[in-house]
């Protein structure tokens, strides 16, 4: 989310109230959690699907447990990246917006994380099965994972430190 960091909304040029601010930020929000919640629910209604095929009876005990693991994963990912908008449901016409902004990016983030690590398990668990090559699906996933880190996690730490650095 943007314009949450130290100095508030004089640092960001804008001249708002905070009211305004926090409906400007809600807005941003759920445009952000968007495109995460169904990329999230529809990869977790694949993987649902899978245990009804014909292949998954024969899968071997450690591809079985790591479908259980990365189902679960996903179950959380889209319980934590709809949660936003539950929680605005009970929370509508309280004025507790500014709260409201900061819970829902925290669960925006606990979201993202568990979906990095079901995209993840569930290519670890593709690969593994299409390959033949376990050592070789793990380094492949480890490898996504890190480009999803790199990317997702440390790539806007870094711009957020640099323009910090900037301001100084």
């Amino acid at each position: 989310m943007t314009d949450q960091g130290p100095g508030g909304p004089a640092a960001s040029g804008r001249h708002e109230t905070p009211q305004e601010r926090a409906d400007r930020l809600w807005n941003e929000t759920l445009q952000e959690v968007r495109v995460a919640q169904t990329g999230s629910q529809i990869l977790f209604g694949f993987l649902v699907g899978v245990a009804f095929t014909p292949r998954f009876a024969v899968l071997p005990d450690v591809d079985r447990n790591l479908y259980v693991v990365t189902v679960v994963l996903g179950a959380v990912a889209t319980g934590a990246l709809v949660a936003p908008v539950a929680f605005h449901r009970f929370l509508a016409g309280h004025g507790l917006k500014p709260e409201l902004v900061r819970v829902a990016g925290r669960l925006i983030a606990i979201g993202l994380v568990t979906l990095a690590l079901t995209i993840t398990a569930a290519l670890l668990l593709l690969l593994r099965t299409a390959t033949g090559d376990p050592v070789l699906a793990w380094i492949l996933s480890g490898a996504v994972f890190a480009w999803f880190t790199a990317t997702w996690f440390v790539l806007p730490q870094l711009v957020l430190r640099r323009a910090g650095a900037r301001r100084r």
